[in-house]
């Protein structure tokens, strides 16, 4: 709702002016009323102006100035609604978000929710580095269960630090039937509004949008 209020105050918002220029009308709204005044005072009395041309210039003059007023209070609240957004989200912050991106490995255990294609009957896991190369295939059990991925090669050795991305292939009668990308837990570091749109920054400055987070937990 947040982002649907933002975008219909954006609009209305990009034809607001300025205070400069909200003082700017005032001024030409008093120099336009000595200017009346001054006619008022030397028309010809027998060709009077017309006092209804008067008064629609007067009330073209008051729209004006209530509708800048009208911006700079709607400029304001959408201020306050950025704010409180980010205030809001502020507790999201080492909190771990289940996302369907690339992860940052430091060394420490990634949970993997696997997500099988249901009716499979083999299931492995496809670990791939930042370039995409398969660093890490293996079989895991075939169910919806949250496993740990410790992050340790065949030969007993750590993977190097950096991003990694976790596949899901799903086998049935020895055929390949589908490939997923797995879910996994990563924590929340920082929180940023960018022009409306709220982004989490994982660990190791990983960014995702904050709809594509589809479950929170406290850290393990």
């Amino acid at each position: 709702m947040v982002d649907s209020v933002t975008n219909s105050l954006a609009t209305v918002t990009s034809t607001s002016t300025t205070t400069d220029t909200s003082a700017a009308l005032a001024s030409d709204f008093e120099t336009f009323l000595t200017m009346m005044t001054t006619q008022l005072e030397n028309q010809d009395p027998l060709n009077p102006v017309d006092s209804a041309d008067y008064s629609t210039q007067l009330a073209t003059f008051s729209g004006v100035e209530q509708q800048v007023q009208t911006n700079e209070l709607l400029t304001a609240l959408l201020s306050q609604l950025g704010s409180s957004g980010l205030v809001d989200m502020a507790g999201l912050i080492g909190m771990e978000a289940r996302v369907s991106t690339p992860v940052y490995f430091d060394g420490a255990p990634i949970s993997v929710d696997p997500s099988p294609q249901s009716g499979a009957d083999q299931v492995f896991l496809t670990v791939r580095d930042r370039d995409g190369d398969i660093i890490d295939h293996q079989e895991i059990a075939i169910s919806s269960d949250q496993f740990e991925w410790d992050g340790i090669s065949d030969t007993g050795a750590t993977f190097a630090e950096g991003l990694y991305s976790f596949e899901i292939e799903s086998y049935v009668d020895g055929e390949l039937s589908t490939v997923s990308t797995a879910a996994v837990y990563s924590p929340i570091s920082e929180v940023r509004d960018n022009n409306g749109s709220s982004t989490l920054i994982m660990t190791g400055g990983v960014e995702v949008l904050r709809d594509s987070v589809t479950a929170l937990r406290e850290p393990s």
